[in-house]
Order: C-alpha cells, then structure tokens, then sequence
C-alpha cells in the first residue's frame, strides 16, 4: 500500500470521530506513524500558512517538506488519492468536489452531536456552529427516521391501529418542535445543542430498527415480537438521552418532556 509521506493530518482530539479514522490512517499504513496529531497540540508558529479556526473546523494536512495546508475534503482526497490512485481523476472533478465537500460540512459542522466528547477544554478553540447545516441535520434526520418508523409500524398490524403514511412524519416532526419550546425554558442558549443530540438519538433508535424489518422479508413473526423490540430499543434510546442531556448540563426536565410526549402521542393513537 502506497504511504503518503512527509504529511501530518490534524485531528480534532475532541471528536471520537476524527480520532478513530485518522487513527485508522495511520494504522493501515495509508500515513506514516507520526503522521497525525491533534490540532489542540499544534504548534501554529511551526507553519505559517496554517489557519486555526479553520482546521477545527475542517481537518488539516500539513505538507510538511512545503508548509503547504490543505483543508476539509480535499485533505481527505489527497490521502486516500495516494492510496487509490485511479480516483484522482475524479478527486479533481468539480462538480464531484463541490457535492462531497457539502456532505463533508454537513457531517464536520454536526460531529459534536453525532458523537459528542465526554469533555471540552474551554481554553482550546472550538468549531464554529453553522445553523444552516444543523438545520439539515434536523431534517435529514427526521425524513430518516420517519421512514424508518413508518415501515416498522406495519409490522405491529393489531397491535398498533393502521394510521395515514404521513403519520410517523408528523409526530416525529411536531416532536422536535416541542422540545425546542421546551428547551428554550430551560436553556434557550443550548437549544440547538441539544435538539442536534436528540435527533442522533431518534435516528439510532431508527437504525436499530432495520434488523427488524430486515428479518420480516425472509421469516413469518408474530407481531408481539416487533412490539417488544421496539420497546426494548426505546429503553436504550432513554439512556442515551439521559445520558447526552447529563454531557450537556440540562438535568431531567428534556428527558421527562421527552417521554411525556411520546406517552401522550401513544394514547391519541390508540383512541384516535
């Protein structure tokens, strides 16, 4: 396997992301050992042409013969273009770079909810918080797990009363709404913290799913075993949100709203 030489990639040592697949860089010979280090211990004075704010915020590959930095998707295109090299071309393909840098924001400008540290150094720069791919993680997220529960309710026939196929959307929908409301009582400044982390919880829940309805296509089960899936996963979706509510300091007010919503929308579908 070709090793991209003489480079080091900074990673954000706050993102168990980030520390995982540089980790793997390295590991499978794609970087030189030595090859990353997180940004926190970077020394700026060592290289001029790097820029903080923006490696916290795009993961950095210093050319450490050059100074030169690249940032974002196209540090991660030069590593895995030295590994695979019939993809440069299309690495170099402005239409392709253009798409995979959104997908490349949208995930970097949500990591910290997708998989948030266990603790922040205050004194180390922090990425930037960007609205607008926070609100496409919302979205994103909630068309996911809609669809998901949609198909999954099918599968509790007699157990759960059939309802319209817009039904998952809009409960999962009115929910985020009501606990935004919710939040912006108790910690309006977390808000978007907070809802960002719920929603990685919902789509987890979502994914846990699949195994069901993956094992319906090929075998005949009783309804009750669906129904109990779900609650079990519904349990485990009630510890990683007390969980990410006790990282983000907000006590167990979200977490009882939380329920509670869920609770109520339980028995209108059941008398409706």
């Amino acid at each position: 396997m070709r090793t991209l030489k003489n480079h080091l990639i900074l990673f954000d040592a706050d993102c168990p992301l980030c520390t995982l697949y540089t980790r793997g860089f390295v590991n499978l010979g794609i970087l030189e050992k030595g090859g990353r280090l997180a940004y926190q211990e970077f020394a700026e004075a060592s290289c001029p042409l790097f820029d903080r704010q923006r490696a916290v915020n795009e993961i950095a590959l210093v050319n450490q013969e050059t100074g030169e930095v690249t940032y974002g998707i196209k540090s991660l295109f030069k590593v895995f273009g030295t590994v695979i090299h019939m993809l440069k071309p299309l690495f170099g393909f402005a239409p392709f770079v253009w798409f995979m840098s959104k997908v490349y924001a949208f995930i970097s400008y949500n990591r910290r909810v997708i998989m948030p540290p266990a603790s922040v150094d205050s004194n180390v720069v922090q990425p930037s918080f960007s609205l607008v791919y926070r609100i496409a993680f919302l979205i994103f997220t909630w068309l996911i797990t809609a669809y998901i529960l949609s198909a999954y309710a099918r599968l509790m026939t007699g157990l759960l009363p059939d309802g319209p196929a817009y039904r998952e959307y809009l409960i999962c929908g009115a929910q985020i709404l009501f606990q935004g409301i919710v939040i912006g009582f108790i910690n309006k400044e977390r808000r978007w913290d907070y809802l960002g982390n719920m929603m990685t919880i919902s789509i987890t829940g979502a994914l846990l799913l699949l195994p069901g309805l993956i094992a319906a296509l090929w075998l005949t089960i009783a309804p009750l075993f669906y129904v109990a899936w779900f609650m079990c996963v519904a349990g485990f979706m009630l510890i990683l949100h007390l969980q990410r509510t006790k990282l983000l300091g907000l006590g167990l007010t979200l977490t009882l709203s939380w329920i509670l919503y869920r609770l109520v929308v339980l028995v209108l579908i059941i008398l409706l």
